[in-house]
């Protein structure tokens, strides 16, 4: 038991407007929703918030026709000039989830300092201390406070040499020793699979080493239960605060909630800043503006098998919903049972952003495709060395096998340096567009740049064009029964004609005034998406039923659920052979091909670039 004869206040970041949407609805969450219950906690005497980064600088652009900047500066302008306001940045990769060029990070650090930001969290998930001593100087030159942070992560597979209190000592003690301006130090467990003992053995390994006035903060999440005592382990190793949460925005894969941590540290000599008698008031607020939010019970419910999976609280949320929203949240259970294998062959990074949409898309293509035959390219470059260096070496299988598919070599150079400078494209599609360049639109487009993806989709485009996605995880409206019709008495009727399962296509001709004009219809049966294989994913269709001028083939989206059409690769009337690629869908922030089922000749195209299709509408049918 933790027991201190000197009384200590534990300083807190209080999560529940950053993290907390995070970890359990991806950040969909508009601020309206929110906004009053935050100003609320800050009148109730809350000093500390978390209040962007993360998935909360790119759901409120991707999803919710939100300038993340707005939302920062209306959070600021709600809580007043004095209460400390904190980001996440993810060292190369700031807020976005590809490697940025300094000139972008140090863009990203100006505009977040306008924003309102006081504090800046800074992680790297290879825990490469090059990369977070590279990409802190943004963050001290803005003049914000400088947290850097070191990842934990317990591992599903035994190493005695990385993750260990040791390995994240020496982390910290390299840190201390470069010559960037250190604020404070966190230990941030992402998927909370680090155990007590570790965490206690870091902390005080660490406050051996920080000069006295420096804090050391922890920050976990509750998933796998075991917050508190982890959270009790770091104080107990000398750690100076704590993030926490409050419901329904608290536990499950969020940080646990206030009062569980004040409760467990009664009696002991610590105690944490904050007026815990006001939690109930905050929380029945939160509740009320969020009524109409969809709760998925994965995102809200402890769950140790994540200590097999180490997946951030974070990282869980979006995935879950995007699984269901593409219809094979069914495979769920076979993507984390492959996690294992991901971590140890990829190199044991930390499964924090974007290192766990890595290790996620790349269980999640062994599972679709097997192991190994698609490489995701996120995945594929972090082996490759284009992130930063890896805990431990990669499997030289895989590593051969990313450079292939990627078509790129090892690289052991600066991430920094690797990275394309984006503005410049970003300043062309704004100009191209008539849309203001000004150096936070510039921003918005930079932070939506993907490899590959048309400028076109780029969602800082979409939204400074007034045509953003709105992708808002409510709860769906139930609608009455429709009242069935009495039955007529009459004679018995002649059997029915048995339905069709699948929608039919075929031809029809229309002659007027001497003209024929040849059309292709698409005859969708009652129920025919309900009826599509809910396995993962939909199998592709067959052709459809002769016609008096031939044979049909429709093809459809191997997802049985809602995905976006990001590119039509074939024109009518060309010839394609079995296998050939048609379409590609984005489905898990990945894109996926759409293959023809048959040689043939692509008779039409049926959907176009930025479509939201599921696996019951043909995308091409080919003659």
């Amino acid at each position: 038991m933790i027991f201190t004869k000197n009384p200590k206040r534990i300083r807190v970041m209080f999560t529940p407007f950053r993290d907390g949407l995070q970890s359990t609805f991806g950040g969909k969450v508009r601020l309206t929703d929110f906004l009053p219950a935050m100003e609320l906690a800050a009148r109730s005497g809350v000093r500390h918030f978390e209040f962007g980064g993360g998935a909360r600088f790119q759901a409120p652009l991707f999803y919710l026709g939100e300038d993340p900047f707005e939302d920062m500066q209306k959070m600021r302008e709600a809580v007043g000039p004095d209460v400390d306001l904190q980001i996440l940045t993810r060292s190369v990769s700031g807020v976005t989830l590809t490697t940025q060029s300094l000139e972008a990070l140090r863009l990203q650090a100006k505009l977040m300092k306008a924003s309102g930001t006081t504090w800046d969290r800074n992680f790297d998930y290879m825990n490469d201390v090059r990369n977070l001593v590279n990409t802190g100087r943004p963050i001290v030159d803005a003049g914000m406070h400088h947290q850097a942070a070191i990842a934990l992560m317990g591992l599903p597979f035994y190493s005695e040499t990385v993750h260990t209190a040791e390995f994240y000592v020496d982390i910290g003690r390299r840190l201390l020793k470069s010559d960037i301006q250190i604020d404070s130090i966190c230990l941030k467990d992402a998927s909370g699979t680090t155990d007590p003992k570790t965490i206690y053995d870091a902390a005080v390994g660490l406050k051996k080493i920080m000069p006295p006035e420096m804090p050391l903060w922890m920050h976990t999440h509750d998933t796998a239960s075991t917050a508190v005592s982890c959270y009790m382990a770091a104080i107990a190793g000398g750690a100076d605060g704590v993030d926490v949460s409050v419901r329904p925005l608290a536990s499950g894969t969020v940080q646990p909630d206030a009062r569980a941590v004040a409760h467990a540290l009664k009696g002991t000599g610590y105690s944490l800043d904050l007026d815990i008698g006001k939690m109930p008031e905050i929380e029945s607020m939160l509740a009320e503006l969020l009524t109409d939010y969809d709760f998925n019970p994965t995102t809200t419910t402890a769950d140790a098998r994540v200590l097999g999976f180490p997946m951030p609280g974070g990282a869980i949320g979006p995935n879950v919903h995007m699984m269901a929203k593409a219809g094979i949240l069914d495979r769920y259970g076979e993507v984390l049972a492959e996690f294992p294998v991901v971590v140890e062959a990829g190199g044991a990074w930390t499964s924090v952003t974007p290192g766990s949409q890595q290790y996620w898309l790349q269980a999640f293509n062994n599972v679709l495709y097997g192991r190994w035959k698609k490489i995701d390219p996120g995945y594929g470059k972090a082996v490759l060395g284009y992130f930063g260096k890896t805990p431990l070496p990669p499997d030289p299988e895989v590593v051969k096998r990313a450079s292939e598919e990627l078509k790129l070599s090892v690289f052991e150079g600066d991430p920094l340096e690797a990275a394309p400078n984006n503005i410049g494209p970003a300043r062309q599609a704004l100009e191209e567009r008539g849309l203001p360049v000004t150096d936070q639109n510039v921003f918005l487009v930079v932070a939506s740049m993907v490899p590959g993806k048309k400028m076109d989709l780029n969602e800082g485009i979409r939204l400074l064009s007034g045509n953003p996605k709105i992708d808002v995880p409510l709860k769906k409206k139930e609608t009455p029964a429709a009242r069935e019709p009495a039955t007529p008495q009459g004679p018995p009727m002649a059997a029915a004609t048995p339905m069709p399962t699948g929608p039919i296509v075929t031809r029809c001709t229309v002659e007027e005034n001497g003209t024929k004009r040849t059309f292709t219809i698409t005859l969708e049966p009652a129920g025919a998406a309900a009826s599509s294989p809910s396995g993962g994913t939909a199998a592709l269709a067959t052709t459809a039923p002769r016609s008096a001028t031939g044979q049909l083939t429709p093809v459809y989206s191997t997802f049985a659920g809602s995905v976006e059409i990001v590119d039509i690769k074939v024109k009518v009337g060309q010839t394609v052979t079995a296998g050939s690629v048609l379409a590609q869908v984005e489905a898990m922030k990945a894109t996926h091909d759409i293959k023809s089922p048959c040689a043939g000749t692509v008779a039409e195209i049926l959907a176009k670039v930025g479509d939201e299709i599921d696996s019951s509408k043909p995308i091409v049918t080919i003659a």
